[in-house]
């Protein structure tokens, strides 16, 4: 009785074809696929012809924008993504019973963390020689879920209650100008004051209402002003150039303070803290990988450098 065995070589071509196909979907194209395999146009346009000879159907239709699966091509993408998974969890299965952690690692985390995030992450790369790293420097908030995220890091309020949130900490929001705005405009003594400034909005905000607090009562304002982005170093720029009043955490603002290039306003009032958190998608099983980043992040953020200058004054607590 003859007994049929798969070559190694073919197993391991197949499950590239099928790397190469699900990221050409998700990309909706081939040579964006390409760009995030870190291989040529060619091989991947290989690898899909390959596939579709194999299993006899069209499973990319292709047009001037780009290409969208067939039919065919869904059914067989949903089935790659359930045997890729289940193959990555395998693998970390595996490699934890020998301590190692293994695998490829995708995360989001905001652009004005790059300085403080991206050594966290190589310091992790340096222990774990076989962690492969993708990392998205984005303060645009990606879809954990449909876009194939592993964790993100998340400021100020977590709007997907469905996902699992570890709390890294807590960042005081100050309102802050230069000392060139302050001789022109004048220093705002009350939070309503900021209604007579230009403010420096922050674009990313679901809301623009700020609710200071000062003992036991909160003052509601909603702040105007011509210039908005959704990034913290854009608007610490334009703090700096004297174009308005911004509000920012504290972590962007530790060297302008002490350089004396920005001053802190409004000293009595406290607004929320802001929670720096690390978030993944739900479910109870926690890959190795995620696991390791959250431990080091921890281990980390016990050293987020807030100075004394940046904390709350005792007579807004």
């Amino acid at each position: 009785m003859h007994q049929c065995v798969a070559d190694k070589g073919t197993l391991v071509n197949d499950l590239d074809d099928l790397r190469a196909f699900v990221a050409v979907v998700e990309n909706g194209g081939l040579n964006r696929a390409a760009e995030r395999l870190g291989m040529s146009k060619s091989i991947v346009s290989r690898r899909i012809a390959r596939l579709e000879e194999d299993l006899g159907a069209r499973l990319l239709s292709r047009t001037a924008r780009g290409v969208t699966p067939t039919e065919a091509g869904l059914e067989l993408k949903g089935r790659s993504e359930r045997i890729l998974a289940e193959l990555e969890e395998a693998r970390e299965a595996v490699a934890q019973q020998s301590g190692e952690v293994i695998g490829r690692l995708r995360v989001s985390a905001p652009l004005s963390f790059v300085n403080f995030i991206a050594p966290i992450l190589g310091d992790m790369a340096c222990r774990h020689p076989k962690l492969e790293l993708d990392v998205s420097f984005s303060d645009r908030s990606v879809d954990l879920v449909g876009e194939k995220f592993d964790a993100a890091i998340r400021v100020g309020d977590l709007r997907d209650p469905n996902l699992i949130a570890r709390r890294l900490a807590e960042v005081q929001a100050m309102v802050v100008a230069s000392p060139a705005y302050i001789e022109r405009r004048g220093a705002p003594e009350t939070p309503h004051d900021l209604l007579k400034h230009s403010c420096i909005i922050y674009s990313g905000a679901a809301v623009r209402e700020l609710r200071f607090r000062k003992g036991k009562d909160t003052i509601a304002v909603r702040t105007e002003g011509r210039l908005r982005a959704d990034n913290g170093d854009a608007q610490v720029a334009w703090a700096l150039h004297g174009l308005g009043i911004a509000v920012l955490p504290a972590f962007f603002l530790i060297q302008p303070l002490e350089d004396g290039k920005l001053v802190r306003l409004l000293r009595d009032y406290a607004l929320p803290e802001l929670g720096v958190y690390v978030v993944r998608p739900p479910g109870a099983y926690l890959p190795g990988k995620v696991r390791t980043l959250i431990d080091t992040l921890v281990e980390h953020f016990e050293r987020f450098p807030i100075p004394d200058s940046c904390k709350l004054p005792e007579s807004a607590s």
